[in-house]
């Protein structure tokens, strides 16, 4: 029969899925064919310990020795694969009674069910465990993203209040040196007449000594003055520009999500995980009494 893919391959990716592989060699079929030792000496390198060897079909495999004869058969060729020879001689023969057809074979088929029941125990205790921890990593990276957007959005306006003096300062030289000039050249006449007697006053006590300081430089001198504090000017404006620039941060949507995110499995998802978790040592407790 032909499959739109391929069988093998399939097989080999349920592997990697399962908790545990349960391999029946069937003794009236063609269980040690090369396609299935093959699958599953692949299935060996990998899932080892997943791998469990039964013989099925127990019953229909005739008497003991019939049966001893079988096992040696499918032992032997199981020896001839690197490392399927774990089984040994110990494979639990198992089949489905039949009442009108009694068989004193011995039916192992509840260590198959205990064998899957430990294993479904183990898997839902890992299960449950793995979910505690997902949480704990869960709630621990949504903290820190809050803790760190809290800590960007701090810098950011400390950057903004440093910038913000910065750019000030780069403007304000130059407007002085525009206002220093504008006064050196208006008579007191029109000051007075602008600002008043005690404005003018008030003005001269600040104005005075830089146009004395002025003054008594040349006008080379001068010069360079004025460059160089425009030249300060904007080095100032160009460390604000770009020195202290703000980095990114969450919205407020983007918060209330997180928010939302941390107190759903703080409240909803743990308390879930404990229901679940006190559900399953109750059941373990009451079949563990069932079996006593």
């Amino acid at each position: 029969m032909k499959y739109p893919f391929d069988v093998d391959e399939v097989i080999l990716w349920l592997g990697e899925l399962c908790d545990l592989i349960l391999v029946f060699f069937d003794p009236m079929g063609q269980a040690l064919c090369k396609r299935t030792l093959n699958i599953v000496e692949s299935l060996n390198e990998k899932h080892g310990d997943r791998l469990h060897f039964y013989l099925s079909k127990a019953d229909e495999a005739g008497g003991e020795s019939d049966r001893q004869r079988v096992m040696m058969q499918i032992v032997q060729e199981l020896c001839k694969r690197p490392g399927l020879n774990k089984c040994g001689f110990d494979m639990p023969t198992i089949y489905i009674p039949n009442p009108n057809k009694p068989s004193r074979c011995v039916n192992q088929i509840e260590e198959v069910c205990r064998t899957v029941e430990k294993t479904i125990n183990q898997t839902v205790q890992n299960t449950l465990n793995s979910l505690e921890r997902d949480c704990e990593l869960i709630s621990e990276a949504i903290t820190d993203a809050i803790h760190t957007d809290r800590l960007t959005t701090s810098e950011n306006r400390r950057a903004r209040c440093k910038s913000c003096f910065l750019t000030l300062l780069g403007f304000s030289i130059p407007l002085a040196l525009l206002a220093f000039l504008v006064l050196g050249t208006m008579s007191k006449e029109l000051l007075e007449v602008a600002l008043g007697h005690e404005g003018t006053e008030t003005l001269s006590l600040y104005v005075t000594p830089v146009l004395r300081l002025t003054d008594s430089m040349s006008g080379e001198q001068q010069l360079y003055v004025c460059g160089g504090l425009i030249l300060l000017s904007f080095l100032l404006l160009i460390i604000s520009r770009f020195f202290f620039r703000t980095r990114s941060t969450l919205t407020g949507k983007q918060k209330r999500q997180l928010q939302e995110k941390l107190e759903y499995i703080q409240e909803v998802v743990k308390a879930k995980k404990k229901k679940l978790y006190e559900e399953y040592l109750r059941q373990s407790v009451s079949d563990h009494d069932m079996d006593i």
